[in-house]
């Protein structure tokens, strides 16, 4: 991995070419080179896609189903599982992502991330391809809910402007949430300490969204610490895309926004911290 980036040449910035135009090519390259490092990984063990369809299947089989016969919470003009299916879609990818910050202790104690860290790459480079590799991860996700989604005969929108979105505002999704997950990994270590920090982490991410439930339902303490936490965003711009009858609540704009925002702030707070892991 590192090799690959420290064998990336360098040279002055060629006629009519400035060096903030070289500098830029740079760190495209050096990100997607990381991120295909990272996507080989994944080809190496096929069945990590397979164990992620587990989860998603006993929330919209058991709980999906159950609760849509008791009819106890209001969805208006979508039934519950319906209404349901973009906010598991949606904590499939953050409970993937949020763990993925692992990768980073994994890589200190077997001293990849020493050698990645005195590469040319930038800090920025390194974290936003570690991100891009997530994101593409969580389209298997994706593809799981969707093939779920079928089984079930939830209205589904087909259109390619829908399935743009849907995979779009995944990958950002992803890239977010495991950019969190890095910077909790550099603060925290070890990678016991990681993962009960990651646990704690999840289920009030996940409850305290409208990924299950609407906003209309919640007591206002619990509503306003939804709409400040991005997974509300990337459910509320899934149900709109994904589902027939699915609208936005805040506005596909703002959902976005959002999600540039975070993404943009964390991947430059990740990288300020990123060296520390090594120490």
């Amino acid at each position: 991995m590192a090799e690959a980036i420290q064998r990336r040449p360098r040279f002055a910035a060629p006629r009519g070419v400035s060096a903030n135009e070289l500098a830029m090519t740079a760190f495209i390259r050096d990100t997607t080179a990381l991120a295909e490092v990272e996507l080989r990984k994944l080809g190496r063990d096929p069945i990590e896609l397979f164990t992620r369809a587990i989860q998603p299947t006993l929330w919209l089989l058991v709980f999906g189903q159950v609760f849509g016969r008791l009819r106890a919470i209001p969805t208006g003009n979508l039934s519950y599982l319906t209404f349901m299916v973009p906010g598991i879609l949606a904590q499939s990818v953050l409970f993937i992502a949020i763990f993925y910050g692992i990768s980073v202790i994994w890589e200190r104690d077997l001293g990849i991330l020493q050698k990645l860290v005195v590469t040319p790459a930038t800090r920025s480079a390194l974290v936003l391809g570690k991100a891009l590799s997530a994101g593409v991860r969580g389209l298997s996700q994706g593809v799981i809910i969707y093939l779920l989604a079928l089984l079930l005969r939830v209205p589904i929108r087909f259109g390619l402007g829908a399935i743009a979105g849907v995979l779009g505002f995944i990958i950002l999704g992803s890239a977010l949430f495991s950019t969190f997950s890095l910077a909790v990994a550099c603060l925290v270590k070890t990678r016991e300490r990681f993962m009960g920090i990651g646990q704690v982490l999840t289920m009030p991410l996940f409850f305290a969204s409208n990924a299950i439930y609407p906003l209309s339902v919640m007591p206002a303490w619990l509503r306003a610490l939804a709409k400040i936490n991005p997974l509300s965003y990337q459910v509320d711009a899934l149900r709109a895309l994904m589902v027939e009858g699915g609208h936005p609540l805040f506005g596909l704009g703002m959902d976005l926004g959002v999600h540039l925002v975070v993404l943009a702030a964390l991947v430059l707070l990740t990288a300020k911290l990123y060296p520390n892991v090594v120490r």
